[in-house]
């Protein structure tokens, strides 16, 4: 499929922490919003998406990619899973990757490898390009407390022009369900990316 037929294209990374309704649900929003996804997922995100969400990837790429694109009803090659070692996916260059990406869930580890640049692995190099090419990349960590490596973490990866955005929903739109906080901060984070939606009622409009 011709890609100029999607609106765009965004790196969409899971990582080990918990959190993993919050990823999936910005997939789906994403796919459905015509947007290309490539998705990166670390070994132990695997873990948490089955424990959280009972979904069990593959670890094979193309079927990863097709079991991704059934769950949301995508277009080919709307979603494409990329392996942690796969050094010749787009991502991994930055005259192919997009300049946007999101870590959601993003645990504490991936907070320090980001920072340090590391790049053991595709999700974290993936980052170190964003960043090198001054793209925009948004993590969500989810934990606490954060400790003060955590936060110093944060406010160097801050000081680079990345935005850190904790899965921390709020309260103000009445949520009636855990669905409802979950949309919340994928709203939240559609809107750094300057992507429009209808997921939550905005502070001082009502209805």
């Amino acid at each position: 499929m011709n890609q100029q037929t999607f609106n765009g294209k965004i790196t969409l990374a899971f990582s080990g922490a918990s959190g993993a309704p919050y990823g999936l649900r910005l997939l789906e929003v994403l796919v459905s919003l015509n947007y290309q996804v490539y998705v990166l997922i670390s070994s132990a995100a695997r873990v948490v998406l089955d424990t959280e969400s009972n979904v069990k990837l593959s670890g094979n790429e193309e079927k990863a990619s097709q079991q991704l694109s059934e769950m949301f009803s995508a277009k080919p090659e709307q979603i494409q899973v990329f392996g942690k070692e796969n050094w010749f996916s787009p991502v991994a260059s930055g005259s192919a990757a997009p300049k946007q990406m999101v870590v959601c869930p993003c645990s504490a580890g991936s907070v320090s490898a980001i920072a340090m640049g590391a790049s053991d692995n595709l999700l974290e190099r993936a980052a170190d390009v964003v960043i090198k090419e001054r793209g925009q990349l948004i993590l969500v960590p989810r934990e606490t407390p954060f400790s003060s490596i955590h936060l110093e973490n944060m406010l160097k990866l801050s000081q680079l022009g990345v935005t850190i955005m904790p899965a921390a929903p709020g309260f103000y739109h009445q949520p009636q369900s855990i669905a409802d906080l979950v949309d919340f901060m994928v709203a939240r984070i559609l809107d750094h990316l300057n992507i429009a939606h209808t997921l939550a009622k905005r502070w001082g409009y009502g209805e």
